[in-house]
């Protein structure tokens, strides 16, 4: 590196976002993920050792990924190749791989290869990565904010470690930002800058775990907040709230988050829960949702899960449903709202859910013989041909409507599938069906 090189490196570094500035670059600077990187735990010791296989660190935005992997370069002896999906191409693989051929050959180093949004990669370019993996030519380090079992070859996978980062704590989040304020090397110390607790607080709960809209945020707030009369500037909440506008919300629409978010969702609306029913459908709502999807899964759960314990659970889903596809969307919240909380606080009985999946398994698994030959169609010709036996009682000709005889074929003649449970509707249902039954 020249002069030159060096000056405009170093004015680069002193000119890029907080947020980069502030990156860690050892091991003991990383804020947070104490689940692997306290110093008992493998990924810990195997960056401390230099013995690091391929691993894919997968995560949030502002959890540590990218960081990660600067500490690694930092203390390894490795080679080190950086490349972003979202730029890279096959030819940069193609380049990466030549120069980790030659590294090897001639100066008898390993190559790592850092790929930020690996997720990015189409299956060809990941496909492109996978022979050089497993001969030793490059040690992988993907980073990825979608679930990597969804989005990254299984091939890759099965050759890597897969390390999970978890949202920051507000805890963390303080902490980062108090050595931002105070650090005159790479924060804002010169800037004589102080937060109020209170501040620290509305911060670390509105970034929800993100590190660098943490940052981003301090950042944006010191260098547009005037200095008061004692000559230092005073962040406050009030000069957050202007900042920040909006609390981020994590959640992609087409990643991992989404699908937990709706699971919650779902499970709360089956566990009878309505204030969590309320929580996650808000979240939901905000991030931008489609309400069509959740009205679907709201009709599902009415009948999985609430099913003939109350028959109008389904009713309510169903019109939520259309009504909220002509409403439309901000008073379709209104309709949403009240369809999951009537399913959340409804009766509970996944007899007819349970029903069918058992009936169907024994369609695929047992023998499920012939229908029987009173319940086949009569009406057609040729019938005495058939030989079909065995007179069909109908059963408007019977009191109360009812008629003991054989419905289910032969070999499940005994079988019994809707098991109807004491909730709701469905005991009444039960009582019915027995109290038929008894004047048979």
């Amino acid at each position: 590196m020249d002069i030159f090189e060096y000056m405009n490196e170093k004015k680069g570094q002193e000119e890029s976002p907080l947020a980069s500035r502030m990156r860690p670059t050892k091991l003991s600077e990383i804020v947070g993920q104490k689940h692997i990187l306290e110093k008992d735990k493998l990924l810990y010791r195997a960056i401390l050792a230099d013995k690091l296989q391929s691993l894919i660190l997968y995560g949030p935005p502002g959890t540590g990924k990218t960081t990660i992997a600067k500490v690694i370069a930092n203390t390894t002896k490795a080679n080190f190749i950086v490349l972003n999906a979202t730029t890279a191409g096959k030819s940069e693989i193609v380049k990466a791989v030549e120069d980790a051929k030659i590294t090897r050959g001639m100066r008898g180093k390993k190559t790592i290869i850092f790929v930020d949004e690996i997720h990015r990669f189409n299956k060809a370019q990941q496909d492109a990565l996978l022979p050089y993996t497993e001969d030793g030519t490059l040690i992988l380090i993907g980073a990825t904010t979608e679930n990597p079992y969804f989005e990254v070859n299984r091939a890759l996978i099965s050759r890597s470690l897969v390390f999970e980062l978890l949202p920051l704590t507000a805890e963390d989040i303080k902490e980062i930002i108090r050595e931002a304020i105070s650090s005159k090397e790479r924060g804002l110390g010169a800037y004589k800058a102080d937060i109020t607790e209170d501040a620290l607080e509305y911060i670390a709960q509105r970034t929800a775990g993100d590190a660098r809209s943490a940052l981003n945020a301090i950042e944006l707030a010191v260098m547009t907040t005037k200095r008061s009369e004692d000559g230092i500037i005073h962040i406050t909440v009030a000069v957050l709230e202007e900042c920040m506008q909006k609390k981020a919300l994590h959640y992609d629409k087409k990643g991992d988050n989404h699908y937990d978010v709706i699971s919650a969702f779902i499970k709360s609306m089956r566990g009878s829960n309505p204030d969590a029913v309320a929580h996650y459908l808000a979240r939901m709502i905000a991030a931008g949702e489609d309400p069509k999807f959740i009205a679907r899964r709201i009709v599902i759960c009415a009948s999985e899960d609430v099913g003939n314990a109350d028959p109008m659970a389904l009713v309510v889903a169903t019109n939520a449903m259309l009504a909220v596809e002509q409403v439309g969307m901000p008073e379709g919240r209104i309709i949403l709202s009240q369809a999951a909380l009537y399913v959340a606080a409804a009766p509970k009985s996944n007899a007819a859910y349970n029903a069918i999946n058992s009936a169907l398994s024994d369609i695929e698994s047992c023998d499920i013989g012939s229908v029987p030959n009173h319940l086949r169609n009569h009406h057609y010709s040729n019938l005495q041909t058939l030989e079909r036996s065995g007179e069909y009682l109908y059963a408007h000709n019977y009191p109360h409507h009812y008629v003991e005889q054989q419905y289910l074929p032969d070999p499940l003649v005994d079988k019994k599938y809707y098991i109807l449970t004491d909730e709701g509707y469905e005991k009444e249902m039960q009582e019915k069906l027995e109290e038929r039954k008894g004047h048979k």
